[in-house]
């Protein structure tokens, strides 16, 4: 029913032109910015995210990266010019002169399979995107965080109506506990593109089997941190420690791998073990986290039970060397909330462990024979099993290029030396790419022109120009 329905919809909607689809978008947007706060919450309490994240990646920044879709999508439109006048000289007689017409038309019915972590920062580049190419979006939110797209499609019902549009260009399909409605309609032959963030497993089927469509995906990876050496060892603890805790590394940035030479690293504070560096992060999480209030505002809540029994079972990984303990939320006193758990391991005798996904407030500081080896490490398992983000610290430039180096053949965006007020967690629209489609986290780029190009065709028209005398009648 909600493809046939979209599809319905679609006619007025593919034949507005790129700027009025574009004009729409925007208008949409700006009612959703007005909504900010009330967004905010509805993350907050579906997600578990504190609220200053709520606030900014669910509300604002999530708007940045739908702008950033209509900007990419309306560009890549206007690529070609609407009309234009084709003449080849001939031998004899006057040249062949045809009018020609290129319109943007987009691929038809899209759906947008949303996730439970961040439903609208990962959910508002394939609607806007979607929506601007000419095609009527179907908004399938995570069962356990409808609110906040239900709150979004509402905004863009109404914006298409009062823009003389059929409401139903954009729909919301929400599904109760037992439902599984996402292979059906991912599989449905009259949808066309489908944009989808969550686990490796149903991406990997929906690559698979969603043939009859543009799939757009974002999975899971093994994101990795390298460390050769430092000349600011607390910044680098601090830095690694908040983005270790944030959102109680429910992230899909979040670092899992910490790659540590098990002999030791030149720091400016002397040199450290992977034993003493692990023990060292462990301090680090405690003076950052040492404070409930302070905790929560960065910890939030965790999202499902499937973290939590995750996170139970890491604690019989290696030797742990920064438990996990469970701090109560000074507002919600039901909110199961949880310090991130490190555990030390080895790059030989652990690899069936690190190699594995850890969702959650887990990561590794895994000891390697070297800064070489560690590059070999991030190298294979990210080519294997994917990385939407990768760091390296290093206070020589050679170890900087070699990370630099290897992260291109891996495939995976590359932080360097973060040891201030920007995390390997952040991502900025108009700046930073997310995700590469150049390892198996991901097979699209929020946002780049591949991401929406798929999204439409240029179709032509073309008929013999009027002679001048044609014309000449004509005036």
């Amino acid at each position: 029913v909600a493809v046939a329905t979209a599809k319905a919809a679609a006619a007025a909607w593919r034949s507005a032109s790129p700027d009025t689809r574009a004009g729409v978008a925007a208008e949409i947007l700006a009612r959703l910015n007005a909504a900010s706060f009330e967004i905010a919450h509805a993350v907050q309490h579906t997600t578990g995210q504190p609220f200053m994240m709520a606030f900014q990646a669910g509300g604002p920044h999530a708007q940045d990266r739908g702008l950033e879709a209509v900007a990419y999508a309306w560009a890549e439109q206007k690529r070609h010019p609407g009309a234009a006048r084709w003449s080849k000289p001939q031998r004899k007689g006057g040249p062949l002169v045809m009018d020609k017409t290129y319109t943007p038309v987009g691929r038809g019915v899209s759906v947008l399979i949303a996730c439970n972590t961040f439903p609208t920062w990962n959910g508002y580049p394939g609607l806007f995107a979607s929506l601007v190419t000419g095609n009527p979006v179907i908004v399938k939110p995570h069962r356990k965080a409808v609110l906040p797209l239900a709150i979004t499609v509402r905004v863009a019902r109404e914006v298409l109506a009062e823009a003389g549009f059929d409401p139903d260009v954009v729909l919301l399909a929400a599904s109760r506990a037992d439902e599984r409605p996402a292979p059906a309609l991912a599989t449905h032959p009259d949808v066309r593109i489908v944009d989808f963030t969550g686990s490796k497993e149903f991406g990997d089927w929906l690559e698979d089997n969603a043939r009859q469509a543009v799939v757009h995906t974002e999975k899971a990876g093994l994101n990795t941190v390298v460390v050769d050496s430092t000349d600011d060892y607390a910044g680098l603890l601090r830095n690694l420690a908040f983005s270790l805790s944030l959102y109680s590394g429910q992230m899909c940035t979040t670092p899992q791998n910490i790659l540590v030479p098990r002999d030791g690293f030149p720091t400016d504070q002397g040199p450290r073990t992977a034993d003493e560096f692990a023990a060292d992060l462990g301090a680090a999480l405690d003076k950052l986290l040492g404070d409930p209030a302070r905790a929560a505002a960065t910890l939030g809540a965790i999202v499902n039970d499937g973290v939590l029994r995750r996170l139970d079972e890491a604690t019989g990984l290696g030797r742990t060397a920064h438990p996990s303990k469970g701090i109560t939320h000074p507002e919600f006193a039901e909110a199961v909330v949880r310090t991130p758990l490190v555990a030390r391991l080895d790059a030989e005798a652990d690899e069936k462990t690190f190699t594995s996904e850890w969702f959650g407030p887990v990561s590794f500081v895994i000891g390697t024979d070297s800064t070489t080896h560690s590059l070999r490490v991030l190298h294979d398992t990210v080519r294997r099993h994917g990385a939407l983000t990768a760091s390296v610290y290093a206070a020589d430039e050679a170890a900087l290029d070699a990370a630099r180096a290897t992260a291109l053949e891996a495939g995976v965006h590359l932080s360097e030396n973060l040891t201030g007020g920007v995390f390997v967690n952040q991502s900025a629209a108009f700046s930073d790419f997310h995700g590469t489609a150049a390892n198996p986290a991901a097979n699209a780029a929020l946002t780049d022109p591949a991401f929406v190009t798929g999204r439409f065709s240029v179709l032509q028209s073309r008929r013999h120009a009027p002679t001048p005398a044609e014309e000449s009648s004509r005036v």
